[in-house]
């Protein structure tokens, strides 16, 4: 079932993806060759408790940490540790906190000083399909409209999107229904509406879009150890168009 939001639980869970926001902004600024994905996930925790906020990554289904901090081929679910990043590298941080009992969530590729003309070309494909995917996200049109202006994107700057993880409702849970694709058909899946609030999330490979999880069970990598990308939004859909809840002011 998909749980439309009150107006003033579109606001709080403004408030929520703003300590998100604000915090890949300092994210950025300490993304450098040296630290460690370990270190960048200490301060990313401290951050969010100092705002009377709750990491919501840490112990959701076992998850260890703060950040989700995937480097290079990694897509996903990366576990931070002692590795340290180094110069070209590419890292997708993926992060969310619950404040007051409403989630937020947000994702961005960092380049790690300069790197290469194809990583950058894959960071301003995939950030650029989010957008494209946002602007479909108003009341009545369908669900895969999002999905379709992702993918087709996508797949004219010959790059690939991930079929195995998908983008999501969001609420007072960190998953709610429906399950948001990057790739699909335009014209189908459920009517969107004022009251939703969705969590859309292109994960792009520069190869091929098949991915393998690791041994520790989370760190999901290219099948073919290509480069991946990976953005996210929470936005909520209104009557008076589309807000980005994680957007920073």
């Amino acid at each position: 079932m998909i749980v439309l939001k009150h107006p003033d639980e579109v606001e709080t869970m403004y408030r929520a993806n703003q300590i998100v926001a604000r915090l890949l902004e300092m994210l950025g600024e300490w993304i450098q060759p040296g630290i460690t994905t370990l270190e960048l996930d200490r301060r990313a925790e401290e951050y969010i408790r100092k705002q009377r906020a709750v990491p919501a990554f840490k112990g959701y289904r076992g998850y260890p940490a703060t950040l989700c901090t995937s480097v290079n081929e990694a897509v996903v679910h990366g576990i931070p540790s002692t590795q340290c990043l180094k110069t070209g590298d590419l890292i997708s941080i993926d992060v969310g906190v619950v404040l007051d009992g409403f989630y937020g969530d947000a994702a961005k590729t960092y380049r790690v000083g300069a790197v290469s003309e194809g990583a950058e070309r894959l960071i301003d494909v995939t950030e650029r399909a989010l957008y494209l995917g946002i602007e479909k996200a108003t009341v009545n049109h369908r669900l895969y409209d999002i999905s379709a202006a992702v993918q087709e994107f996508v797949e004219a700057n010959s790059f690939s999107v991930v079929r195995a993880f998908v983008g999501h409702g969001i609420g007072r849970n960190l998953h709610e229904e429906p399950q948001v694709p990057n790739f699909g058909k335009p014209h189908q899946g459920p009517r969107l509406k004022a009251g939703m609030v969705l969590a859309i999330e292109p994960m792009v490979n520069m190869g091929d879009w098949d991915v393998k999880i690791l041994a520790d069970n989370w760190t999901t990598v290219t099948a073919d150890g290509s480069l991946s990308a990976h953005f996210e939004h929470s936005v909520a859909i209104l009557e008076t168009g589309t807000r980005i809840l994680s957007q920073a002011a």
